[in-house]
């Protein structure tokens, strides 16, 4: 039995996850696409970056599908819509499906600089054969069909709150928390609990 990279300790998550994909990657026909979910605050984005380095995966950050629009506008809304539109997932399915057959995709990210609900620069990436789709709602049941592996990210509610603490500001926080808590809540203990997933990664 493999104890992990340093002897007696278990392996990270990085490793648990860079082996499952190598094993999938071995008896794959085409690409495999991985969808690497988790709350806000998991540390997602440094997984996907270590797995990515390790796989040579196609990194795609969840972020460039936001849909956009005023605190305004999404304070109309409940939980529910919030989990649903916030994220733009035909626009993610648009690009998984051409990476999918082998093919380079394009997309335009979200401008996070102007923050106005207008889009950046084309990006444009593969094909890779292996593809992690990294953000929260990424294992959504709309993309479920293009992934071979659903992972959940789960990290402890004290660690997500003081990471998003010191990456954001007390301020930002509080309002993040008001405006997008439930709908995370909604997804991740009703939509997709962690039996819903392929896999469930402990990230503390």
């Amino acid at each position: 039995m493999d104890d992990g990279p340093t002897g007696g300790a278990p392996p990270g998550p990085a490793d648990v996850l860079g082996r499952r994909i190598e094993d999938l990657a071995r008896g794959a026909a085409g690409p495999v696409l991985v969808a690497l979910d988790g709350r806000s605050g998991a540390g997602k984005s440094a997984l996907a970056a270590a797995v990515g380095a390790r796989t040579g995966a196609l990194v795609i950050d969840g972020d460039d599908f936001y849909r956009g629009g005023t605190d305004e506008y999404w304070d109309t809304m409940d939980a529910r819509r919030k989990m649903e539109l916030v994220v733009d997932w035909r626009r993610q399915r648009a690009a998984l499906e051409r990476l999918r057959r082998g093919a380079a995709a394009t997309w335009r990210p979200y401008d996070w600089d102007a923050y106005d609900g207008s889009l950046a620069a084309d990006v444009a990436g593969g094909p890779r054969d292996v593809v992690i789709l990294d953000g929260a709602y990424s294992a959504r049941a709309e993309l479920a069909d293009l992934m071979d592996l659903r992972v959940l990210l789960q990290v402890p509610h004290d660690v997500r709150r003081a990471r998003l603490l010191e990456r954001e500001g007390a301020g930002y926080r509080a309002q993040w928390e008001a405006r997008w808590g439930a709908a995370e809540d909604l997804y991740f203990d009703t939509v997709m609990p962690p039996e819903a997933f392929d896999l469930v990664l402990d990230g503390a």
